[in-house]
């Protein structure tokens, strides 16, 4: 082996790598490393940080220098030296130097490790002053030379893969205001949608604009800018634009030379990294290697894998095919502003496009202790079998704590691990660092209850379809009155024990919560009460709003929106004002919410509140009890996982008091409805214009006489002694509010349900909904004593809030409103 010649092509990650341990196992081999660029061995993945002036000192990002890698390692570095072709039968490679000159160097046994080259598809205008890719140091320099020489305010970036978000934060650390450009419907293609969508919400906090399904068809200058123009003729402005499209792997060499090309476009090589040349070995984006799970061949553009490849090939060159490579799973991970977005192995599309049989499951857990400073929560979906619960795949979504346990669960699919895996991690605990179940820990805890059919789950996707069966919330009031699956009905997950008889066995129920677990409660008690056909929702409330919330374009500039969030002349001045500090982090909905509510009672009119929460839910769910409530959302603001709201508390307009407070002067702006029909059109508009009257701050009554008793019946009622006219009537009245009929076109039941139908298609809340929606905002159901004496009523069949009253109850409620309704 003394005297042989070792030739690399290729000079950073896995070249060097490769290089540098060919040494390390041997003093006498010679050893030559080609790098057509001007630069060896520098952080890649450093590059988008430096421009947004993370890193500030360029020469942090060389890892070494052609001069000092050479002396350590006794290799010949020969930079701006490229490879231009390989003899393979005379084992010798043509290189050119940039000034033109060429000569021959011979081999014994040569590697490639060519890398991949950044797609510049042919849209008219690419080549324009302003528009770069970001893939060397070189591309780097031109980036950042171009911003310190004009003025960049805009910035475009074409692609919404892991560098391309990457290049979005650190182009608005640098001062610009960013769109981030993107074909598909979301961002990072290589995660599920669903957990996409909370990337999607976080760039949207931090004023990122979302150009999601918009395709570029040509760049055209306008002035010192650049206009991008879509294929759907719309078009936004640039200062900077930056290509994050893709990459291809580079294979020019190994086609001229004859090489195996495989099916993904990359470079074929065996187990042990050889080429189909046994003399070649080639690592690195450019190749293609079979993909551990799924036995077929992909592409896998990460240092991680290249670096393992360099070691395993260099053993291989020197000793013999001694050592396999295992493959890679696609481990990856990014910090997007406050978030840390991380996969391993196969989402759950890909599995679906590999045709593999798989489960999921969607946790939402604290990175640390709640009772400990600063828990953010993270977001878990992992993919694995249903035969016997071999984990597949995981992707996480949170602000700390991502790193370490996207590490693990990938350990453990290389390991061929499963769920129950998950649940035996033996991990370090304390309060600042975990909890006492893991994350992940709990990941598999659900896991193996979804395994084990303990409880059976419903995506989000299969929510928006449901048509059929009793969509059930079961979190609190407080909650369900910030936003609710369409059709749901409330009730709290700790009441749920008292309300069986209300819910009916023979139908599906879908129960969900906040982020699962209360769901999950709920399920298992409907379980074992008797209940076949129970789904939690996967994922909770959490995951289905950020999933089906639509991605909304601010076109405003940053200045405008900042401005938009100040205060305007009619408010105290700042220095008028005492803001008081609310600490909500680590609670979760309605934690935080109810804190607010709380604390903003204990202020005066003028004074605000600054309320942290670490919930995204919480920015959301702030401006809307704002809405409700009256009072002004000053600003909000997202940094460092915490969501920040500045709430200025507002006086409220006086109403009617109570009806069960003493009497005190009348407003005459109440609102009495007299229900007499039980059609379910008639029905509908009467708790339409009681939700709409309540929300304005208005005591609201509803006076059900005769048939409108219907609309107020339970669906379980319990049994009651009745004479014979009761159980005749009884007998001929509709059972409870499914059984209601139009007025017109009913046609035998079928114009109803296609009434029923056509509002769930819709997202229009069912008649049960805003019957309940109108409980919870406070509108007062009475029930007519005369009319249920009549039709043999009675009290213990109609909803528990329901109250009894007679004519003067009626006439007292009328007479302190100001309209009053005859339905």
């Amino acid at each position: 082996m003394s005297g042989e010649k070792y030739i690399i092509i290729g000079g950073v990650a896995g070249g060097a790598t490769t290089a540098a341990r060919i040494r390390r196992m041997n003093e006498e081999v010679e050893v030559i490393m080609f790098e057509k660029g001007d630069y060896i061995s520098y952080a890649n993945c450093g590059l988008p940080y430096y421009i947004g002036n993370v890193i500030e000192d360029r020469n942090k990002l060389f890892v070494q220098t052609p001069e000092s890698f050479g002396l350590r390692f006794n290799i010949d570095v020969r930079v701006r030296s490229e490879v231009v072709s390989i003899d393979r039968d005379k084992k010798e490679v043509l290189v050119r130097r940039r000034n033109g000159e060429e000569y021959i160097e011979k081999y014994d046994k040569l590697l490639l490790s060519p890398g991949a080259y950044p797609v510049r598809p042919p849209f008219p205008g690419i080549d324009l002053d302003g528009i770069f890719t970001l893939r060397n140091v070189n591309d780097t320099d031109a980036i950042k030379n171009y911003m310190n020489s004009h003025q960049v305010k805009r910035a475009v970036v074409v692609g919404a893969g892991f560098i391309g978000l990457e290049m979005a934060e650190n182009l608005q650390h640098a001062g610009a205001k960013v769109s981030v450009v993107e074909m598909l419907n979301q961002v990072m293609p290589p995660i599920d949608y669903s957990m996409a969508s909370l990337v999607h919400q976080h760039l949207q906090d931090k004023g990122v604009n979302l150009y999601l399904e918009h395709a570029v068809s040509v760049f055209t200058k306008k002035g010192n800018s650049i206009e991008v123009v879509f294929k759907n003729g719309k078009c936004i402005m640039a200062d900077i634009v930056i290509l994050s499209i893709g990459v291809r792997p580079e294979t020019t060499l190994a086609k001229q030379a004859g090489l195996v090309i495989g099916e993904t476009g990359g470079i074929v090589v065996n187990d042990y990294l050889q080429t189909s040349d046994e003399n070649i070995y080639a690592v690195g984006d450019a190749i293609e290697f079979k993909h551990p799970i799924t036995g077929k061949p992909w592409l896998n553009y990460l240092a991680g894998p290249a670096n393992r490849q360099g070691r395993i090939c260099a053993d291989n060159m020197l000793l013999g095919n001694k050592t396999r490579y295992e493959g890679a799973i696609g481990t990856a991970i990014a910090k997007v502003f406050d978030f840390t977005v991380a996969s391993t192995g196969l989402a759950a599309k890909q599995l679906k496009k590999n045709e593999i049989p798989y489960l999921s499951s969607v946790t939402h857990s604290g990175s640390h202790a709640g009772y400990y400073p600063d828990s953010l929560q993270m977001s878990i979906k992992i993919t694995f079998s249903p035969v016997d619960g071999k984990l597949y795949g995981a992707q996480i979504v949170g602000c700390d704590g991502v790193d370490k346990r996207i590490d693990q669960i990938a350990l453990l699919i290389k390991q061929r691990g499963t769920v129950y895996d998950l649940m035996q991690l033996e991990h370090a605990y304390a309060p600042p660092y975990s909890s006492a179940k893991d994350p992940i820990a709990i990941a598999g805890y659900v896991a193996e209850n979804i395994l084990l059919k303990r409880a059976n789950i419903v995506t989000w996707r299969e929510m928006l379809q449901v048509n059929d069966g009793i969509i059930l919330d079961v979190r609190t009031s407080v909650e369900f009155s910030l936003g609710a699956i369409p059709g749901a009905i409330n009730i709290p997950l700790d009441g749920i024990r008292n309300h069986l008889n209300e819910i009916p066995k023979d139908k599906n129920i879908y129960i969900y919560c906040a982020v699962g677990l209360r769901g999950y409660l709920a399920t298992r008690v409907l379980m074992q009460k008797g209940f076949d056909h129970v789904f939690n929702l996967s994922g909770g409330y959490k995951l289905y709003r950020s999933a089906t919330t639509p991605v909304i374009l601010d076109e405003k500039d940053m200045n405008a929106c900042s401005a938009a969030t100040g205060t305007d002349s009619n408010t105290n001045n700042d220095s008028e004002m005492e803001t008081i500090k609310i600490d909500a982090c680590g609670l979760q909905c309605p934690g935080p919410i109810m804190k607010l509510k709380k604390s903003i009672e204990d202020i005066n009119v003028g004074d605000r509140l600054e309320v942290i929460a670490t919930d995204p839910g919480f920015r959301r769910d702030s401006q809307a009890w704002c809405n409700m409530t009256g009072h002004k959302m000053v600003s909000q603001s997202a940094d460092s996982g915490k969501y920040v709201s500045i709430i200025e508390k507002m006086e409220r307009k006086k109403t009617s008091p109570s009806f069960s407070e003493s009497p005190v002067e009348c407003s005459g702006k109440g609102k009495t409805f007299i229900l007499f029909s039980d059609d379910l059109d008639k029905a509908l508009a009467t708790f339409v214009l009681a939700n709409g009257a309540v929300s304005t701050g208005e005591k609201v009554s509803i006076f059900f006489t005769f048939w409108g008793l219907n609309a107020i019946k339970k669906t379980n009622k319990p049994k009651v002694q009745k004479d014979i006219f009761g159980r005749m009537f009884s007998m001929m009245l509709p059972s409870d509010t499914m059984a209601l009929k139009l007025s017109k076109m009913h046609m035998m039941g079928i114009g109803s349900k296609m009434m029923r139908f056509i509002m769930n298609k819709k997202g229009i809340d069912s008649l049960e909904s805003l019957r309940q929606q109108a409980l919870d905002n406070g509108v007062e159901f009475i029930a007519c004593q005369m009319s249920m004496d009549v039709m043999g009523v009675k009290a213990e069949e109609l909803l528990d809030e329901v109250t009894i009253g007679g004519v003067a109850t009626y006439m007292e409620r009328a007479d302190k409103s100001n309209i009053n309704l005859f339905i």
